[in-house]
Formats: structure tokens, sequence, C-alpha cells
């Protein structure tokens, strides 16, 4: 426990995003497990760690007796009086225990409460940065296919794209980047579960608004989207300034805005139509 080890805690922190502090918590939690297997069960333990002066150090805590039963929990009067004069009866006295006199068995222990912290802080750490990209549009690598399904690199972590979430008729190779939409974010107990779609409607609302300024701006709403993937959606939009064209908008000079979607839909057919709040209305323009 020394100076190598707080810096590897530094990095883990760095790389990772894990609190230091949290997996100083860990090295505590390990360090007292460990100490408890190498002493049948007891936790008579106190653990002191000064990140300052970069010390890890393990104290037994043994209650003063005048005469001892149990030498793991008790220290006589006398004994105690030669490491404190001042020690009294039914005080407690400290003795540093070296953590190299650990049996191997009790380290492994502790090693797997460190790994075991570590696994966890990720899964908490990858849950809470994507939980906020959920209905969100996300760019991945194909890793590779399995059943059908496709799993994905979204940025040091995996994310899953379901077979029913494939447009049908795609196929991605490998290292192909494409675009998905975040459908849900899992906190399970093998981890974080990221899941994406190709085929759901909000890939096509989050295609425009990546294309269409307005959108963005607020200036043009997308009202509803009807999508059958692969083959043709309508989008409906609304402008609440007459002076914009809210269809011209999306559409772009020549077909420049809506083609880039269509594009990376691979070729899918959208139509893009003006809402009204009059039902008769809206239907013609939607069958128009």
């Amino acid at each position: 426990m020394n100076a190598e080890f707080f810096e590897a805690l530094d990095l883990i922190e760095t790389e990772k995003g894990i609190p230091k502090a949290y997996m100083l918590e860990k090295v505590e939690a390990a360090l007292v497990s460990a100490y408890k297997r190498d002493k049948d069960g007891n936790s008579n333990v106190r653990v002191d760690i000064d990140p300052d002066k970069k010390t890890v150090r393990l104290f037994q805590q043994l209650e003063v007796v005048e005469s001892v039963e149990n030498p793991i929990t008790q220290i006589s009067l006398e004994d105690a009086r030669a490491i404190n004069k001042r020690m009294k009866l039914g005080a407690v006295c400290e003795i540093e225990v070296k953590t190299k006199n650990l049996r191997r068995l009790a380290a492994l222990t502790a090693k797997q409460v460190i790994v075991q912290g570590i696994r966890e802080a990720e899964r908490g750490v990858i849950y809470d940065r994507f939980i906020e990209k959920e209905n969100e549009l996300m760019t991945g690598v194909v890793l590779r296919q399995e059943r059908g399904s496709y799993y994905l690199d979204l940025g040091n972590t995996e994310g899953i794209l379901p077979a029913k979430e494939v447009i049908p008729g795609e196929h991605y190779e490998p290292n192909m980047r494409i675009k998905v939409y975040v459908l849900e974010v899992k906190n399970t107990v093998k981890g974080s579960q990221i899941i994406v779609s190709r085929s759901h409607p909000g890939l096509i609302k989050r295609l425009f608004e990546l294309e269409v300024p307005e959108i963005s701006q607020n200036s043009v709403v997308i009202k509803s989207i009807a999508r059958e993937a692969g083959k043709r959606s309508k989008i409906a939009v609304y402008a609440e300034d007459k002076n914009i064209d809210a269809v011209g908008a999306c559409v772009g000079s020549r077909g420049s805005r809506i083609n880039r979607v269509v594009e990376e839909l691979h070729g899918e057919r959208i139509d893009v139509i003006p809402w009204s709040d009059e039902p008769a209305e809206f239907i013609a323009n939607a069958l128009r």
C-alpha cells in the first residue's frame, strides 16, 4: 500500500470516472473482510487510510481485560500498559496489523472485494452517463452480430441493436458506423444494458432535428410520425409563424436536407406533410 497504489486509484478515477473516495471505501471493506477471514470471523479491526500521506494502516482493536479468554479480541491489562501506560480495564487497545501478514486466502478475498467494487462503480457510471441519452440519437460502430442482434461500440461501452429493432433488409458489417436511437437504458445484475433501435419512429425525428435548424430552434415542430421501417415514413410538421414554410424547411433546397435523412436510412421514402388541427384537412394532406 504505497504511493503507486494511490496513483492507480487516481488513474481509475481519470479513466473510468470512478471516484477515488468510493474506491477507498471498497479498499477499507476489503481489508476488514480479509482480516475477518484470517481471524475466523472476528472483525474487531479499524482501517486508517490517509490519501495525503499515501498510507493504509490496519489496527486490531482489543478489549483490555484482567484475564484473557480470547486472544483475538482481548488483551491483558499488563500487556496493554506495555503499549500505553494510560490503559484501563474495559478500554480498547489498538495494535497495528501488518497487511503483508494476512494469509494468501484472506488477501484473495480483499482482491475480490476491490474488483467487485470497481465493477459495481463502472456499472453505475455507465448507467448515469447513458440514462440521460435515452430517446436521443447516437452514432455507433458495429462490432459483431449474434443471433440476429448487433453489438455496437457506443464509446467505452456496448449497445445492443436487437433483431426486432433492425430495419428490414438492412445488414451491417463490422466497423460500419450507423446512427441509432437510444431506446432504453437498463441497470441489470450483469451491468448496464443500452438498447438501441434503427426502426423506431424516434430515429426519424432525431435525424430531422440534426439536419433542420428550424426544428432544433423550435421554429418548426414535428407533430407526429408514422413509420413502416425500411419502406415509408410520413412526418407531419407545423410552424406557428405563417412566414415559415414548415415542409420546405424540412425538405431543404432541392431536397438537400431530406435526402441526407433518406441516405442515412438507406433509401426509405419519407413524406413531409403540413399538420392541421382540422381532421379532414390533415387527412387530405396525408393522402395527397
